[in-house]
């Protein structure tokens, strides 16, 4: 008997028709209780491996389920989702691979912070088998290409991770001709310093390779906090490289005065681990002021900042809200959207078509927004 093969028109239609008879979810949240990387909806990763690189860092070796959308250029960064003791904690990594194609693992590595919960959970708690939400890889850190003939990379501490992930793809690729890539890097100590094995090695195999180690409490004369003031003496072309520098705020502000006073601010890029907030120049165009809301079968209508859940907005303007979150019940909260679209709080994609569900949670309004309820 010949084998019948579903189009993707039919498997649509058939996904459609089993919405709505699962509706409020969608067939897709049954699948990824069977298997968290079976969902496209909400894309998750299972951890392979996890080693340890120092005593307060570790890298995660994660194998990305359906629907996870990898990144394009080394140097990007994941958003991450760890759940612990039941609540849901998002926080942002780069990876430190080259990017690959979808389905293939990647890794993090993350350091234990004293006052970090979820940096602690991550470095020294997870275990193999367990599984992460992903967020999409994105950020625009990372060397254009064919990267630039003169290369000043500075980092400090895990600001190295981003970086490594730069310097992985150059290796992996055989680096670039004519490239000089110098990375100065400062770490409390040689033993304490984030893949300082591979980088000394690295610096020893690769030509276009160089490494500048500083210390900041190594030895009976520690060097104390590298500031771009010391520059010159390591790097004394530091004018003529094209630059990228991860680390602490207090170097990259540093950093982004001596490009500035230099008149080189264009040729420094910087990353913080910090999110910054969106701009009017977002995509989004209007998350930088208040949106309106209605709630068409209540008839309620209530003005919300850009950052506002819309669950918070309706419960403020008095409308019964739909709220397993509440009880600890994920997806209790989805709502047909509709009009308009919506902000995802957690990563910042902006999305939602007339139908869709949303999770109101952590859903904010970008722009006008109708929500039937």
């Amino acid at each position: 008997m010949p084998r019948r093969v579903l189009t993707e028109g039919a498997v649509r239609l058939v996904l459609g028709a089993a919405g709505r008879l699962t509706t409020p979810l969608l067939p897709d949240d049954y699948l990824a209780l069977a298997d968290p990387l079976l969902s496209r909806r909400w894309p998750a990763g299972r951890v392979e491996e996890v080693r340890a690189e120092t005593a307060e860092a570790s890298t995660l070796v994660l194998r990305p389920g359906h629907g996870w959308r990898p990144a394009h250029r080394a140097g990007q960064y994941v958003p991450l989702g760890v759940r612990i003791d039941g609540v849901l904690h998002w926080r942002a990594y780069s990876l430190t691979t080259p990017p690959d194609g979808p389905g293939e693992p990647f890794s993090i590595t993350v350091k234990a912070l004293p006052e970090g919960r979820v940096s602690r959970y991550l470095a020294h708690r997870l275990r193999p088998g367990d599984v992460l939400r992903l967020g999409p890889a994105q950020g625009t850190f990372h060397l254009p290409a064919p990267p630039p003939r003169r290369v000043l990379l500075l980092t400090a501490g895990i600001g190295i991770t981003p970086v490594m992930a730069m310097l992985r793809a150059l290796s992996d690729e055989g680096g670039t001709a004519g490239t000089d890539v110098l990375l100065v890097h400062s770490s409390p100590d040689p033993g304490r310093t984030v893949f300082g094995p591979e980088l000394r090695a690295m610096a020893e195999r690769l030509p276009w390779f160089r490494l500048h180690e500083h210390h900041t409490r190594a030895g009976a004369r520690p060097a104390g906090h590298l500031t771009p003031a010391r520059l010159p003496a390591v790097c004394p072309d530091w004018r003529e490289r094209a630059t990228w520098a991860c680390g602490p705020a207090a170097l990259l502000e540093s950093a982004e005065r001596l490009w500035a006073a230099a008149g080189l601010a264009d040729r420094l890029h910087v990353e913080r681990f910090r999110p910054l907030p969106p701009g009017p120049s977002s995509p989004a165009g209007s998350l930088s002021s208040d949106a309106r809301v209605r709630f068409a079968a209540s008839g309620v209508e209530t003005t919300v900042g850009a950052g506002t859940p819309l669950l918070q907005a309706g419960e403020a303007a008095g409308v019964a809200m739909p709220s397993g979150c509440r009880m600890g019940i994920c997806f209790g909260c989805v709502t047909p959207l509709l009009h308009g679209r919506v902000r995802d709080l957690r990563t910042g994609e902006v999305h939602g078509e007339p139908g869709d569900l949303i999770q109101t949670c952590v859903s904010a309004a970008c722009g006008p927004v109708t929500l039937d309820l």
